[in-house]
């Protein structure tokens, strides 16, 4: 049985919708993933609320809380911006790597930067980290038996 993914990730700006759309694709080609089992945040606003109204809030963060935890797991994109030529990740896509991770669902990070600099917190709590041209490895990666894959890794 092929795995369901919640894709975390900041969908602010074309550049980041074009990263979630990537990601989204090269699951789709993976052959331990389920294409028809990827919940993409994005695409399940809450629409029939006004955006931003207290029953949007209450609606999209209880769908996307509920999704993380239905999860087989959790892949999540930290380009949001940078800084000082650090990549600094979304608060909400580091909320949702934490909630995945308190409850035990694998947590797989995508970072198109390739810097191996990173927050130590995501550092530690992360299966696998595919960065820079290593992303298209998403496409062939064993999420069934998730091996680790880690890089030498500077946190800050």
């Amino acid at each position: 049985m092929a795995n369901t993914v919640y894709l975390a990730a900041p969908f602010f700006s074309d550049l980041q919708i074009e990263r979630v759309r990537k990601v989204e694709e090269l699951l789709k080609k993976n052959p331990t993933i389920d294409s028809e089992g990827i919940f993409v945040p994005m695409d399940h606003q809450y629409e029939e609320e006004e955006f931003g109204s207290f029953k949007w809030q209450v609606g999209v963060f209880e769908t996307d809380v509920r999704q993380v935890r239905k999860a087989d797991i959790v892949v999540a994109i930290l380009d949001y911006t940078t800084q000082d030529k650090e990549v600094i990740s979304d608060p909400g896509t580091v909320f949702e790597i934490g909630t995945a991770f308190e409850h035990g669902t694998p947590v797989v990070l995508v970072q198109f930067d390739d810097t191996n600099k990173i927050n130590l917190m995501l550092a530690r709590s992360h299966t696998a980290f595919f960065n820079g041209k290593k992303i298209d490895e998403l496409a062939t990666y064993n999420f069934d038996i998730l091996p680790p894959m880690y890089s030498d890794l500077t946190v800050f």
